[in-house]
């Protein structure tokens, strides 16, 4: 049977009306970089281009030794479990930033610009139960540490058939959004799960949602392991579904400020707690969600200048954002 699938595609009032996705404050007199924090859409010229080139392959010449790469891949989960334990949830802020980029996020039944598409009745085929079956929109965040874009969803979509599905392999940062006091069972499913390893299982069926939030989370997953892991998550998409995916790009300070001996594979790196970090190129996206059967809807570069104007320094970030959809 056939049906009408409804899409949330953006909210028609945005929670930041003063700020375009991207932002809005490109840098266009050089003079003036310290006047502001932060400056938006910033052009590298070729030079700085090519000094970062030589830092990423300089840090090639130094790698981490094979037997460490083997610990930090191993016990990749063990190296998380550790620093929620050390941070608890006061590291990382929530992202409400994410309603302008993904305003897909905040929309409601009530406030809404819609799509629509045709889509099997995948529901009606699942007797069993499952956390948020009788849901009609349903987004899973993958790598959702403690919640840091699981509660802002929450609190800001009006939708009441909403549900929201979270896990991290990480069990001490699952714990803590449990212990949330926003966490409600009848809105919210928090699981522990090693997605790249297809012996744990997912608690939904295929099929069944409308949006995968991937915040972050790609990028600490061994490379060879990516493809699999994207082509599995797409399963679980209804057709039309979306990924929303932001992630650290090629030449992002955070790589080009790696030490020596952190390197453990081309743009792949052990942060000094043992974390693991890749650094994307829009190319790399496109390959990865079109070979998983997905259609771009967005693939930019975001280039940041952050600026510390008491100490007169500059800072350049690169983050890759995507939005692709399930054919």
């Amino acid at each position: 049977m056939i049906k009408t699938c409804v899409r949330f595609i953006k909210t028609l009032r945005p929670l930041r009306k003063n700020r375009p996705p991207g932002g809005g404050r490109p840098l266009t007199d050089p003079h003036k970089v310290y006047d502001f924090n932060n400056w938006d859409n910033v052009v590298w010229d070729e030079e700085q281009e090519e000094e970062a080139k030589k830092k990423v392959k300089e840090s090639l010449q130094s790698q981490v030794p094979d037997d460490l790469k083997e610990k930090y891949e191993k016990n990749a989960d063990s190296y998380w479990n550790d620093f929620y334990g050390i941070h608890q949830n006061r590291f990382f802020k929530d992202r409400h930033w994410l309603f302008t980029e993904f305003p897909e996020l905040s929309t409601d039944s009530s406030n809404t610009l819609t799509q629509t598409l045709p889509s099997t009745d995948t529901d009606s085929k699942h007797d069993a139960d499952f956390p948020g079956k009788y849901a009609t929109t349903r987004f899973w965040e993958v790598g959702c540490g403690v919640g840091n874009t699981v509660f802002p969803v929450l609190q800001t979509n009006n939708d009441p058939n909403l549900y929201m599905y979270c896990c991290d392999f990480s069990k001490t940062a699952i714990d803590l959004v449990k212990d949330h006091e926003d966490y409600h069972d009848n809105q919210c499913h928090a699981f522990v799960c090693d997605v790249t390893d297809e012996s744990q299982e997912i608690p939904f069926p295929e099929n069944t949602l409308d949006a995968i939030i991937l915040i972050f989370v790609l990028s600490a997953i061994k490379p060879d392991k990516m493809q699999y892991t994207v082509n599995r998550l797409c399963k679980y998409l209804k057709p039309g579904g979306i990924f929303l995916f932001r992630d650290y790009g090629r030449y992002d300070l955070a790589q080009l400020r790696m030490k020596k001996g952190r390197c453990m594979d081309d743009n792949f790196y052990a942060r000094g707690d043992g974390t693991l970090v890749y650094f994307f190129t829009q190319d790399e996206m496109k390959t990865l969600f079109e070979e998983a059967g997905c259609e771009e809807v967005q693939n930019l570069i975001d280039r940041r200048l952050q600026v510390n104007r008491g100490r007169q320094i500059k800072m350049y970030r690169v983050w890759i954002q995507c939005k692709y959809r399930k054919k």
